[in-house]
């Protein structure tokens, strides 16, 4: 901007670069800066040279953009990778739903205890209306599958399908907290079947965690008491 002096010596702008903006969408998404899930305007604006306020000169395009309702604040397009709180909590219930699911059919369906252990996580993560016999019924389902898949393969590429896009949103402990739930699960009626780490070394590798680390974390499940 260039500015002038009038004649009662205030400064005015002779002449200044201006974006006006354009509404291309709309949507919710989680605002940074105001901490929660916030309506969002996508814009994309067109920047115009302007004396005495007048356009006259295009000076290119900027954006797009993605703009707060609430605070105005602008974001580049990556905020719109962020899960909403209401997707968030979504995402992590199927989470804890299909990893409890994989260990409990991988260890059999027979064991109550284990089966008890799993509904108590899944009723914790949300899931208030979870019984241990709609578990059981869905374990059975899922055994079944097994049986007709016995390399694992459908059942790796959905622990990755549901788990690789919570993992990169989750804190390095809230990772290794899903993982210990699904061991928690599988030592609850003994120690782990071979099934069963096989189960829980894919989740770890779905959750981004290291093979040590996963080791790490479920020998260390295996010495705390239930």
């Amino acid at each position: 901007m260039l500015p002038a002096r009038g004649q009662s010596g205030k400064k005015s702008i002779i002449w200044a670069v201006r974006t006006t903006w354009e509404t291309v969408g709309d949507g919710e998404f989680f605002c940074a800066e105001c901490g929660g899930d916030r309506n969002y305007r996508r814009l994309t604006g067109r920047r115009r040279l302007t004396v005495l306020g007048v356009p006259l000169m295009s000076r290119g395009s900027q954006g797009p953009v993605v703009e707060c309702a609430a605070c105005q604040s602008h974001f580049g397009l990556d905020a719109l990778d962020h899960p909403t709180t209401t997707r968030f909590s979504s995402m992590l219930r199927d989470a804890v739903q299909t990893v409890a699911l994989a260990v409990l059919a991988a260890g059999g369906s027979s064991s109550r205890t284990a089966t008890a252990v799993a509904a108590s996580a899944l009723r914790a993560a949300g899931l208030d209306d979870c019984s241990e016999e709609q578990l059981g019924i869905l374990v059975e389902a899922l055994s079944a599958d097994a049986d007709a898949d016995p390399c694992g393969v459908a059942l790796s590429i959905e622990l990755h399908e549901v788990l690789g896009p919570l993992a990169p949103h989750l804190a390095p402990a809230g990772r290794e907290s899903i993982l210990m739930q699904g061991a928690r699960i599988a030592l609850a009626d003994g120690p782990y079947r071979p099934a069963e780490r096989e189960v829980l070394a894919a989740v770890g590798g779905a959750l981004a965690l290291c093979e040590d680390d996963t080791a790490r974390l479920l020998a260390a499940a295996a010495r705390t008491p239930s």
